[in-house]
């Protein structure tokens, strides 16, 4: 007597994994559909699941061995079959349960809605700060043509007539508010004044022949900052003998585009002997470009006398041929710039030059001026030299000279 054989059936056979979770469910469903049978006639036992690269396969055993617990997949389920198998499919794909669903369906329109509600909050706030933004800017320009399109008033209150007073009142407020501006745009970019400088000194007062005129950042001091001592300004190595060398033959300006409240009290510092004659800071350079540039033409001296040390060339640039460019100093204390610079001046002073831009026009070719001076120096040294030895040897005696090839000597 054989027993009968254990019916197994392998329901659902998936040949790609990427099948959504509902068509696995409704594939269940109609697979699980047992005919008119009552779920509790025929009680069904989960005996394994397997999922293994993309198959998954449910294997059910019937209670009972010789009875037929399957019905056909083609026909229909019935509304009983599918009720009794829901459970069991809710358990196994807690995803596919149709309250699972409907909560995400329900949460899902309610992300949306607070979404919406975010985004007209949003858009309420953003066109509530263009409008302040719009009135705050339309009250600044109502404001700025009242300030500065005001008529000037006297002393006692009176109103000064100028050249719009005969025009109508809104056209004569936008014409002195456009000439305040450009009153204000005009002292930023131009100097301050149109003589940097007084007149030179009359006799019997001593004026120097040439003017130095000496950037005081990175060539004078440089400015260090740390945690510990905060901003400082070092000294440049020989700096107290350039300037009391200088000062005998130059008259010393310092130009630079810091400001005078920056500049005053380290210049006060730096120079206690008052070597420095004049002090010439920001406000009376030009605005071009975005630099500061010192211009020569206001300075009230003649050109040709007068020499500019700076290590920016765009600080000069109206007047290249009288800058000698010197190595920006960033602080270190091998620095010995300033002494060949004092050879350079003194060269100049000692030989009288008329106009100094052709020396400087010469320097100008060169990568490091100084070096080149060195050079040259050294050419001359060498060239004076040979001239001395030879004037020495024409001007000796013709019998000295005569009695020492007789005598070997």
């Amino acid at each position: 007597m054989s027993m009968a054989p254990v019916p197994v059936i392998q329901l659902i056979r998936l040949n790609t994994p990427r099948a959504s979770l509902n068509t696995l469910a409704n594939r269940l469903r109609r697979t699980f559909a047992l005919g008119n049978q009552s779920p509790t006639s025929s009680p069904l036992h989960i005996r394994s699941l397997t999922t293994a690269a993309g198959i998954h396969t449910i294997k059910v055993q019937a209670a009972s061995a010789g009875k037929r617990c399957y019905s056909n997949a083609k026909e229909p389920p019935t509304g009983a079959a599918t009720e009794a198998a829901s459970p069991l499919l809710s358990k196994l794909f807690p995803q596919t349960s149709p309250d699972v669903d409907s909560t995400a369906e329900q949460e899902r329109k309610k992300r949306e809605e607070d979404e919406a509600k975010e985004n007209e909050r949003a858009w309420k706030r953003m066109k509530l700060g263009f409008a302040i933004f719009g009135g705050g800017g339309i009250a600044t320009i109502l404001w700025g043509v009242y300030k500065f399109g005001q008529p000037e008033v006297d002393s006692e209150g009176q109103i000064i007539e100028d050249e719009f007073i005969d025009k109508p009142l809104v056209q004569q407020y936008l014409q002195r508010m456009w000439k305040s501006l450009h009153y204000y745009q005009k002292m930023i970019q131009e100097p301050s004044r149109a003589k940097l400088l007084p007149d030179p000194l009359k006799h019997p007062y001593v004026q120097p022949r040439y003017t130095l005129v000496l950037e005081m950042k990175d060539v004078l001091v440089h400015p260090d900052w740390t945690y510990k001592t905060g901003w400082r300004f070092k000294k440049r190595p020989g700096v107290d003998s350039f300037l009391q060398e200088c000062a005998k033959d130059f008259e010393i300006v310092v130009f630079t585009a810091e400001q005078g409240m920056t500049v005053f009290p380290i210049l006060d510092a730096l120079d206690p002997n008052g070597y420095i004659m004049y002090r010439l800071v920001r406000d009376a350079t030009h605005f071009i470009d975005g630099h500061h540039v010192k211009n020569l033409d206001n300075l009230n001296r003649d050109l040709k006398r007068v020499i500019v040390v700076d290590w920016d060339r765009n600080a000069t640039q109206m007047h290249p041929d009288n800058t000698f460019g010197i190595a920006r100093w960033h602080g270190n204390d091998d620095d010995s710039q300033l002494f060949d610079l004092i050879a350079f001046l003194k060269t100049i002073a000692q030989n009288e030059v008329d106009d100094v831009r052709e020396v400087l026009h010469y320097y100008r070719q060169f990568a490091d001026p100084i070096s080149q001076f060195r050079e040259n120096q050294r050419k001359l040294a060498e060239q004076l030299q040979e001239a001395e030895r030879i004037e020495q040897a024409k001007t000796k005696p013709i019998v000295k000279q005569w009695s020492r090839s007789i005598l070997g000597r």
